[in-house]
């Protein structure tokens, strides 16, 4: 693998990012006349990193959930907890897992299925607040996930505003450093928490070195595969994956599609 490629992707001012990212915030609330911004915190680095950008200047207008349930360990939620106490910004901590059991009664067995539909009705419930104060939901997808359509599609890839999606993942880490988000939340493996033990890079088989060196030669510098591999030093194999996985997953950023008319 190229680390020049890597410190390419990492080297850039985190403190004007964050300075563009909170002042989108800011105008999309006035913009679109709501009261604050809702989002789930998971415990994970993503929505780390959302909730310290929204304690800098909107915490007083910041609402976070804690959706826990089988597929999420009780560590996962006291990190989560660690963030609100850090951050000092107003939380609701909800066990989805009654929700879940109940939908189960009445499906047929699916653990992929299920998994999807746990993204799904956590999204339901950050939209019934959502609703109920006038706040904004805010989506907490990575340009990695959201370039190879690894989000649940109405599910945790449903939201008003994204605005971390164009920072990879490892641009999302060198951010969280800015920010003063533990090392702890840095470092840990990310997970999408559909179910028990759900590991991001385990599921892909890649990492996010791999992932994110790949995708930046293929849609930021707009590289060929065969390019790509020469450049990035990885095996075409899993080049062809990554580009596979950015192609068939399409569909998941498009909206809902329809037929021409003549």
């Amino acid at each position: 693998m190229n680390q020049d490629i890597i410190n390419e992707i990492k080297n850039n001012d985190y403190a004007s990012i964050t300075e563009t990212i909170e002042k989108f915030l800011s105008e999309q609330i006035e913009k679109n006349h709501a009261k604050g911004i809702i989002l789930g915190l998971s415990g994970g680095v993503d929505s780390a990193v959302l909730a310290y950008i929204c304690k800098r200047k909107l915490k007083e207008k910041t609402l976070a959930m804690i959706m826990p349930d089988t597929s999420i360990t009780p560590s996962e939620t006291e990190d989560a907890l660690k963030m609100i106490a850090l951050t000092g910004i107003e939380h609701k901590l909800i066990d989805i897992k009654p929700i879940v059991n109940e939908y189960s009664m009445y499906l047929e067995p699916n653990e992929k299925s299920k998994g999807n539909l746990r993204a799904r009705i956590r999204t339901n419930i950050l939209y019934y607040y959502a609703n109920s104060k006038n706040y904004l939901v805010l989506g907490s997808s990575d340009k990695s996930e959201y370039l190879i359509g690894y989000f649940t599609k109405f599910g945790d890839g449903a939201s008003d505003i994204t605005p971390i999606i164009s920072l990879y993942k490892l641009q999302v880490r060198e951010i969280a450093k800015y920010l003063g988000v533990p090392e702890k939340i840095i470092s840990k493996k990310s997970s999408p928490h559909l179910w028990k033990e759900h590991k991001a890079e385990e599921e892909l088989g890649v990492s996010y070195e791999e992932i994110d060196s790949i995708l930046y030669c293929l849609c930021d510098k707009k590289l060929s595969v065969e390019e790509t591999v020469k450049i990035t030093q990885i095996e075409k194999s899993i080049v062809d994956k990554i580009h596979e996985l950015n192609i068939n997953s399409e569909h998941k950023r498009l909206q809902a599609q329809k037929p021409d008319r003549e």
